[in-house]
């Protein structure tokens, strides 16, 4: 029960806590001053350390056994203001009147000054120490766990530094038992923080402990003590995190100077580290103290804390049993064992079997393609993606002299006029592979060989030294190439079916074969001699088909006119005999009167453009009188078509 000064009745030197409040004080700033040397010195060493040695495991212990540190120094600190005000409230002093003379600001800016100066002061006061200095050492605490939170650290043997370290960080763990035990066995009545402080202490032993053991089992093969030093500032970095949720909130909660404070560095979480853990009574004492508010009257929840084991037991019996049930994807099969033992092979769907670990599914692949190349150099790094209108990438360079992170370098036989000697090719030989899809393909695949990739690797390696020892330079870049890959590819397989690895090999690309470094540059020339020949025949030969089409057109002109002129000349023959069949015809149905006719069409003609009066004599009898032709001499529209007949008109 907190203690209100202003109330007139209380006699706070009665109790038990105001008593020995100067005591506590006393021991309290002892304690915080020594884990304050401590956590000095771990987080200077710590830091020397880093800057030698970033990926070693001493930074991260260094830094988050600090930390744990700085959790029970922030409580220890809390504690001390609660005891400072108890010794306060035990002799009171009296306020002393202190006048000054203080001049006042003249300018403005100092006015402005000032004033800013008063708020901030008023600010702080009503915010309060207590609550500053634990929101700075729970932010302390945090970045000392986040800058050396680093999952990837390498494992690496500390030596004798490791035994040393482990024996200091057990000697200070059990001391800070011993105060745990010491603040545990307190009476509530004499001493109310006792308890939380003892919790914040195991913070900081249980994070000395695990400390401890990653030095003891470090070494160039474990993993785990790398990654255990890393994850021990979780627990620190949760107490700290809730501390500074507290301050944060404290700044909400009115702040009485007569009102006796609370304990502000109390933690949920560090109060979870009893055995048995009681989640639920730690909330319920928390919402009682807090807000008045008791769980034990409510049934519902009564009932949920009985049944909370039952429930649970069902709970974990279900998802054991459910371990049994595996999902094998489309891509996928799976070998179960039973009892170590396998049993079948599943395929692609949900299969039951016995729960682990009496029994368990292994994943196989069911027909995924690799390819795999016999050589595989350093990861280059990620480069960016080249424009496609900009200048080819470096990746695309295929000439012998560039560099090439899949080439393999074999011997191969050779010659130099009459003695026998060796020379050195650079190949890129890639396989295209799948574990077989047959139910022994896949046993075979999981329990013959512990890595595929590595197995097909040195196999096909052997068979390389092998096939190419017999083999020269001009018949690797000639006539053997072209069964080159069959034969590997055979050879290999056959090895793998001896093996028994349950590896098919779909198919084998000898994508490059490089010549001797010395051989490459001539080479060149040689490639380019050719290419020019070749470019050269290519010229003459489009020359000489150039020329060829040029006189088959001329000729086909000739020919295609000399054609068209024979058949005007053969069409107009043909005209003209028709019209004079047609006339001879006209000549003798009409006789005198058709020649006539083409006499006065021939006659139309001629005078088509004439102005003329025609009399003919002819035209009557010898009994008639003569007769004026009134007839208009002009062109026709269609000379072809028969004069009309004389219009009568004539006069005697």
């Amino acid at each position: 029960m907190q203690v209100d000064l202003e109330v007139e009745e209380t006699q706070v030197a009665e109790l038990p806590r105001f008593q020995q409040a100067v005591f506590q004080g006393r021991r309290l700033r002892q304690l915080a001053i020594g884990c304050g040397v401590l956590v000095s010195m771990g987080l200077v060493l710590g830091f020397f350390v880093g800057l030698f040695a970033p990926q070693s495991l001493w930074p991260a212990l260094l830094f988050n056994q600090s930390a744990a540190l700085l959790v029970v120094m922030a409580g220890l600190q809390s504690a001390w203001f609660v005891a400072r005000w108890r010794v306060r409230a035990m002799s009171p002093e009296e306020p002393q009147t202190v006048v000054q003379e203080m001049e006042s600001p003249s300018g403005w800016y100092e006015r402005l000054l000032d004033r800013i100066g008063q708020r901030w002061l008023n600010l702080l006061r009503q915010i309060g120490a207590p609550t500053l200095w634990l929101g700075g050492w729970a932010l302390l605490t945090l970045y000392c766990v986040v800058q050396v939170w680093n999952l990837g650290l390498p494992p690496a043997a500390l030596g004798l530094s490791a035994t040393v370290g482990a024996a200091l960080a057990l000697l200070l763990a059990f001391g800070l038992l011993v105060l745990e035990r010491h603040l545990a066995q307190e009476n509530p009545a004499q001493w109310p923080e006792a308890s939380a402080l003892a919790q914040l202490v195991r913070v900081s032993i249980i994070s000395l402990v695990l400390g401890a053991l990653c030095l003891l089992f470090a070494s160039e093969n474990a993993v785990w003590p790398m990654r255990l030093a890393v994850v021990i500032g979780v627990l620190p970095g949760l107490v700290a995190a809730e501390l500074l949720l507290r301050a944060v909130l404290s700044l909400f909660s009115p702040r009485r100077e007569q009102l006796e404070p609370t304990l502000l560095a109390r933690s949920f979480v560090a109060d979870m580290l009893r055995w048995p853990p009681q989640p639920l009574l730690a909330l319920q004492h928390e919402l009682h103290n807090r807000f008045g508010i008791d769980l034990r009257q409510i049934w519902a929840f009564t009932y949920m804390r009985r049944a909370f084991l039952p429930v649970l037991a069902v709970v974990a019996v279900v998802g054991w049993a459910l371990t049994g049930i595996h999902e094998i994807p489309l891509q996928g099969r799976g070998i179960y064992e039973r009892f170590g033992k396998p049993a079948t092979v599943f395929g692609p769907g949900l299969h039951a079997g016995l729960p682990w670990p009496l029994g368990r599914v292994l994943s196989v692949e069911n027909g995924v393609v690799h390819e795999l190349a016999t050589s595989v150099g350093e990861t280059p790094a990620p480069v960016q993606a080249d424009p496609a209108e900009g200048p080819p990438p470096i990746t695309a360079n295929r000439l012998w002299d560039a560099s090439h992170v899949n080439d393999k370098s074999q011997v191969i036989a050779s010659s130099r006029g009459d003695q026998q000697s060796f020379q050195i090719v650079n190949m890129d030989v890639r396989f295209v592979y799948r574990i077989g899809l047959s139910d022994e393909a896949a046993l075979a695949a999981t329990y013959n060989s512990a890595d595929v990739p590595t197995l097909i690797r040195s196999t096909a390696s052997r068979i390389l030294v092998h096939d190419f020892a017999s083999r020269t330079l001009d018949g690797l870049l000639g006539e053997d190439r072209v069964g080159l890959a069959q034969e590997i590819g055979r050879a290999v397989q056959a090895d793998l079916e001896k093996l028994d690895s349950g590896v098919e090999i779909l198919a084998t690309v000898v994508e490059a074969i490089h010549p001797p470094a010395g051989a490459a540059n001539a080479y060149h020339g040689v490639q380019a001699a050719q290419i020019g020949a070749q470019a050269l025949i290519a010229r003459e030969r489009g020359a000489a088909t150039e020329a060829t089409n040029q006189a088959q057109l001329q000729a086909s002109i000739a020919r295609d006119q000399a054609t068209a002129s024979a058949r005007e000349i053969n069409a107009g023959a043909q005209a003209a005999d028709l019209k004079f069949s047609a006339e001879q015809k006209a000549y003798a149905s009409a006789g005198q009167a058709f020649v006539l006719e083409q006499y006065l069409g021939q006659l139309s003609q001629g005078l088509a453009n004439a102005k003329l009066l025609v009399l003919d004599h002819r035209l009557g009898g010898s009994s008639n009188a003569p007769t004026i032709d009134l007839r208009t001499f002009t062109l026709p529209a269609d000379p072809a078509s028969p004069r009309k007949a004389a219009q009568p008109g004539a006069s005697n």
